[in-house]
C-alpha cells in the first residue's frame, strides 16, 4: 500500500488533523468504523458550515457503477459564493478505480487548484502502481485498517475519554476488546451505553471491568459468553442450555464454536506453559501462565480462568486444541447443521464437564510432564 497516515492516529487526535489541499484522497482498508469516522472528520474540515454540506458533499456508491464523468464533474464544479470545498466521495470504489484509473492518475498527479476533491474508499491500494505513487506524493492516503500490532486497548481508552468523557481502567479496555472480538463499531456502541449508564458517565471515576458485561454486546452475545464461561467451568448443563438458546435464535454453529474456541485455546496455552521444565521458560505460577496465554489481567478474569484450568486438569486442558480441531472438522463436514451440529458442540462441553465428586483430578502444574 502507498505511504499512508493511520486512521487510528488521526482519530486519537482529531483536533490536529489537517487534510491539506489534495486533489485525491484515498481511504484504504476494511474497518468500516474507522472509514466512517475519517469521512466524518474530512466532511467537517472540508465543509465546516453544515448548511453547505447538502450541495458540497456528494456520495456515490461503487455498487451502482457510477459514471466516472459524473464523479469528476461533481468535484470540478466551482461554487460562486461559498467557501466550502466540493467533495465527490465514492464508497466501495475498488471497481471504480479499475475503470477510471487513467483519469485518476492524471487527477492525482497535479495540484487541486480551485476544483474540489475526489475521495475514494477502497479495500486495497497496491503501492507499486502509478496511481498509488501519485497519491502518496501529491494526495492523501489514509489507512483505515487496524494494524496487526496496534495497541488497541490504549486507543480505546483514549477514544472513550475524548469521545464520551469516561475513564477506563486498562483491564476494562482489554475486557471490551476481548468480549467483542476487537470489533471497533461494537466497542464504540458499548462505550456509548456505558457513558449513558447512571453512575458511570462523566463523573471522573475509573470504570472497572466488572461494568463491561452489562453493556457490551446484545443478548445473544451475552448468552454466548455465558455458554463459554459455563463450559470452561465444567458446568455442561448450563453451557448446553445456553447453546440451545443460541442455535434456536438462528446463530451459526461455526460462529458459536469460534467464540468458545478463542477462550478455550488460552486455557490450553496456559496448561502447556505450566508443563514446561523449570529451565525451559515455565512461568512462575498459574496466574503468570494465564497472563502469558492472553487472559485479561484483572482479578475476576484471572480467578475465573484459574478455576476453569483447575477443574479441567492439565491433561484435558492440553487436549483442548485436538477437541476443537475435531469439532471444526465435524462442523464443516457431516455435522454442519441441525441436530448433528448441536450434538457436536454438546459433546465438547461434556468432555469438559466437571468430574464426579471424589474423583481425583490431574494437577495443573505437573512435574516433568510433557505438553
Amino acid at each position: 500500500m502507498a505511504d499512508s497516515r493511520s486512521a487510528l492516529e488521526i482519530l486519537a487526535r482529531p483536533a490536529a488533523f489537517d487534510p491539506g489541499t489534495p486533489a485525491l484522497v484515498v481511504l484504504v482498508g476494511d474497518e468500516p468504523f474507522l472509514a466512517f469516522h475519517v469521512l466524518a472528520l474530512l466532511r467537517e474540515r472540508l465543509c465546516p458550515d453544515e448548511a453547505d454540506r447538502a450541495w458540497a458533499w456528494r456520495e456515490f456508491s461503487g455498487d451502482d457503477d457510477p459514471d466516472p464523468r459524473d464523479v469528476f464533474d461533481e468535484a470540478a464544479t466551482v461554487p460562486l459564493f461559498a467557501g466550502a470545498t466540493r467533495a465527490a466521495v465514492v464508497r466501495r470504489a475498488d471497481a471504480f478505480v479499475t475503470r477510471a484509473r487513467s483519469a485518476l492518475e492524471t487527477l492525482a498527479a497535479g495540484p487541486r487548484g480551485r476544483r474540489g476533491v475526489v475521495i475514494l474508499e477502497v479495500k486495497s491500494f497496491p503501492a507499486n502502481t502509478r496511481l498509488a505513487k501519485a497519491a502518496a506524493r501529491h494526495g492523501l492516503v489514509v489507512d483505515v485498517a487496524v494494524p496487526d500490532r496496534a495497541d488497541l486497548a490504549t486507543w480505546v481508552r483514549r477514544w472513550a475519554a475524548s469521545r464520551y468523557g469516561v475513564t477506563l481502567a486498562a483491564a476494562t479496555a482489554e475486557r471490551l476488546l476481548e468480549r467483542l472480538a476487537g470489533n471497533l463499531g461494537q466497542v464504540d456502541q458499548a462505550l456509548a451505553r456505558l457513558a449513558a449508564t447512571p453512575g458511570t458517565g462523566g463523573n471522573g471515576a475509573t470504570i472497572e471491568p466488572d461494568a463491561i458485561d452489562d453493556v457490551a454486546g446484545g443478548p445473544q452475545e451475552r448468552t454466548a459468553w455465558g455458554m463459554t464461561d459455563a463450559a470452561a467451568a465444567g458446568d455442561a448443563r448450563t453451557a448446553i442450555a445456553h447453546l440451545a438458546d443460541l442455535l434456536d435464535s438462528g446463530e451459526s454453529p461455526i460462529g458459536v464454536a469460534a467464540q468458545a474456541a478463542a477462550v478455550l485455546r488460552r486455557l490450553s496455552s496456559a496448561a502447556r506453559l505450566l508443563a514446561l521444565p523449570a529451565d525451559a521458560g515455565r512461568p512462575a505460577g498459574v496466574e503468570a501462565a494465564l497472563k502469558a496465554a492472553g487472559v485479561a489481567s484483572w482479578p475476576k478474569a484471572l480467578a475465573q480462568a484459574r478455576a476453569a484450568l483447575e477443574q479441567l486438569g492439565a491433561r484435558r486442558a492440553r487436549r483442548l486444541p485436538l477437541w476443537l480441531l475435531d469439532l471444526d472438522r465435524g462442523l464443516k463436514g457431516d455435522a454442519s447443521r441441525g441436530l448433528r451440529a448441536r450434538l457436536a458442540l454438546e459433546r465438547l462441553f461434556c468432555k469438559m464437564a466437571r468430574p464426579p465428586a471424589g474423583r481425583r483430578q490431574t494437577s495443573t502444574t505437573p512435574r516433568g510432564a510433557r505438553p
